[in-house]
């Protein structure tokens, strides 16, 4: 008598199964999401904030991203970095009143940056894509943003990953990607694309000091050769005198 019942546990414990194997790896069948890294969180500084996008539809691929800023602690500066086949669109909107940033105050800010696909760059089932802003100065430590992202497939669908986390609670279906600001730093600055260009200049003169000072040591020994080889000569002549 044939078992109509064992494809069934089979897959079943193939399901489970995997699922454990996640589960082993500190992952989950529903983590696959909209999330965000940072590379600082210095309050005061600027940043690269790089949101990883994967598609979770079998059937429609992601077309447009739009990202939402925060506006009660703006950014006094919003730069995308371009990615390839999609657009980008940042917009500015006025703020409900002065935001004060350093030693100015700014009066309206980017509230969204707008990626769109074109026909042949859509992230497709089982693709993923990443998005990366410079953004800056950072707001002061322990400031939570939270980035809301909505994602759009080619079927028309959309999931608006804007669900904040609880400290304590489960996960929601849909998290919306966050980052907490910390501690300023020494030097009143967080290492984002904005720093990179002076800590470049400073790399730079450093080398030349020290190609200046390598040049110089090079003349130096030169020199005391040469004055060695006087002296040689002007004691041979002595002696030869003598």
């Amino acid at each position: 008598m044939t078992n109509t019942n064992a494809p069934r546990l089979i897959t079943s414990t193939s399901v489970l199964a995997v699922a454990a194997g996640l589960t082993a790896l500190g992952l989950s069948p529903a983590a696959a999401h909209v999330s965000a890294t940072s590379t600082s969180t210095a309050a005061e500084g600027y940043a690269q904030v790089t949101f990883s996008v994967p598609n979770e539809s079998d059937t429609a691929s992601t077309n447009k991203l739009e990202l939402t800023l925060p506006q009660d602690t703006p950014f006094a500066s919003v730069r995308v970095k371009p990615v390839e086949g999609w657009s980008a669109e940042v917009t500015e909107e006025q703020l409900p009143e002065p935001v004060r940033i350093g030693e100015g105050a700014i009066s309206e800010a980017a509230a969204t940056v707008t990626w769109t696909a074109d026909e042949e760059h859509a992230i497709e089932p089982g693709q993923f894509q990443t998005f990366t802003i410079s953004v800056g100065p950072l707001p002061a430590e322990g400031t939570t943003l939270v980035l809301p992202v909505t994602q759009s497939y080619t079927d028309g669908r959309s999931v608006a990953w804007d669900q904040p986390a609880a400290e304590g609670e489960a996960e929601p279906e849909h998290p919306a990607p966050s980052l907490t600001t910390t501690a300023a730093e020494a030097d009143g600055h967080g290492h984002g694309t904005d720093d990179s260009a002076g800590e470049t200049a400073a790399a730079e003169e450093a080398s030349t000091r020290a190609s200046a000072g390598t040049g110089l040591g090079w003349a130096g020994l030169v020199a005391g050769l040469l004055g060695l080889l006087a002296g040689v000569v002007a004691l041979v002549r002595t002696r030869r005198r003598d």
